[in-house]
């Protein structure tokens, strides 16, 4: 009888677990070559793993709403023959017993009779210094009460607030204590509802945190003439869903806008690393695109410096279809060097973004208006009615001075004002 062993995949360079959300067989059942076997998701995305080989689901090793370090034997799926689970657990086994000895090769904790400790609660538990008696006493909330990452976070959270406490206690008064607890009771008021957090929004929160925890953020703002651009595309654009078969926007002259502005300044198409200063020899675009359940992910346009026009439409569109199928890749949604994010679509003015880490600056563009300008002529200044935009970028200031901010900017806003609406081109 053989076996084939189901591996948690490596997701990316930078992931290293993923939560399994969803089973999608059970064991016992009949599983072809490509069937989806479960779901998983990471930090960055959610993705379906298909079976790569056709079987019986011998063993599942973790259930749902588990954390699970790459390279880890999720499953075991029999090739021929009707062997027992228990057999393939026996030969799945030291697979996974090898990645929890190369998380630590002095690693005392051990899983007992009835309680299994995956190789990431373990390796927390010895970095926190929990004995054996004490993971043994913390009540699971996986399955089959299993010990999981939040619950073992819990209990580190609990036990050492109790070593502090008495101090704490100690410190407030009773009225103090009084005070805290009305405070806490008003926060909701009667017929006010409750709503937990998704886990997409944890992971964007968290990320959102960090980013203003890391980078020191500074906003400049200019306002932009774009009246080329509108009367171009409302030329074009019927043409062009025809020739092309994708609808054209306005948004794809303001990235091919951008990708020259970031080849004219590469400090902007950067990273930070400790106190050194990456600076990208590519420009992977991210597209903040806005998902129905209200969340949002920043999908990349990849080598973007090498795209015209027609190719960011295309890749855009591409992208945006996926996010909001929830089929992206995990590639789309990694290495991404510069993002962009169109307030206009929501008829939003003007919008200060927070940086998406490890980038370096988040540029914001807003609703298309038509205004009162002074234009100038060789007659003299007249005034006439122009289409108008804001460009706000935000920026990491421990790199990225005012003046670099601001001459990024200020060339972008002349490239987009440049736009020929005859020929579709830039004149600078």
């Amino acid at each position: 009888m053989a076996n084939f062993d189901i591996i948690m995949p490596k997701m990316g360079e930078s992931i290293e677990e993923a939560t399994i959300t969803n089973w999608f067989v059970k064991e016992g059942d009949k599983v072809e070559e490509d069937d989806v076997l479960l779901e998983i998701a990471t930090d960055k995305v959610d993705s379906e793993i298909p079976s790569p080989v056709e079987g019986i689901m011998k063993k599942i090793f973790f259930r749902q709403d588990e954390v699970v370090p790459v390279g880890t034997v999720i499953a075991v799926i029999g090739l021929d023959g009707d062997d027992s689970p228990v057999a393939a657990e026996k030969k799945a086994r030291p697979q996974e017993n090898q990645v929890k000895e190369s998380k630590s090769s002095d690693e005392k904790l051990s899983s007992g009779k009835d309680r299994f400790y995956s190789p990431l609660v373990k390796t927390i538990a010895a970095k926190e210094d929990v004995s054996q008696d004490e993971l043994d006493s913390i009540e699971g909330g996986g399955a089959n009460g299993r010990v999981q990452k939040e619950d073992l976070l819990k209990y580190l959270e609990k036990r050492d607030g109790t070593k502090t406490a008495p101090a704490k206690k100690a410190e407030l008064s009773a009225p103090a204590l009084q005070k805290t607890h009305v405070q806490e009771t008003h926060m909701r008021g009667e017929g006010d509802e409750v709503v937990e957090m998704s886990r997409l929004r944890k992971l964007i929160a968290e990320h959102m945190i960090r980013s203003k925890q890391t980078s020191a953020h500074v906003t400049n703002m200019i306002e932009v003439d774009v009246t080329g651009v509108v009367n171009w595309r409302n030329r074009v654009k019927d043409e062009f869903f025809k020739k092309e078969g994708v609808k054209l926007t306005y948004l794809p002259v303001f990235l091919e806008a951008t990708v020259k502005s970031l080849r004219d300044f590469p400090q902007i198409n950067a990273s930070v690393e400790g106190e050194k200063i990456i600076i990208k020899k590519i420009i992977n675009l991210g597209i903040a695109v806005s998902l129905p359940d209200n969340n949002l992910i920043v999908p990349n346009i990849k080598d973007a410096e090498a795209l015209n026009l027609t190719g960011i439409t295309r890749k855009m569109n591409e992208l945006a279809s996926a996010a909001r199928s929830s089929k992206l890749a995990p590639d789309d949604i990694s290495g991404g060097t510069f993002t962009v994010t169109n307030f206009g679509s929501f008829q939003n003015d003007i919008g200060t973004p927070i940086i998406n880490q490890p980038e370096v600056a988040i540029l914001a563009i807003g609703a298309i208006k038509k205004k009162p300008a002074v234009i100038e002529t060789e007659m003299g200044d007249v005034i006439a009615i122009r289409q108008k935009m804001w460009l706000s970028l935000t920026y990491d200031h421990r790199i990225i001075d005012g003046a670099l901010g601001g001459a990024f900017l200020k060339k972008l806003g002349d490239y987009i004002e440049s736009f020929d609406p005859h020929s579709g081109n830039f004149k600078l």
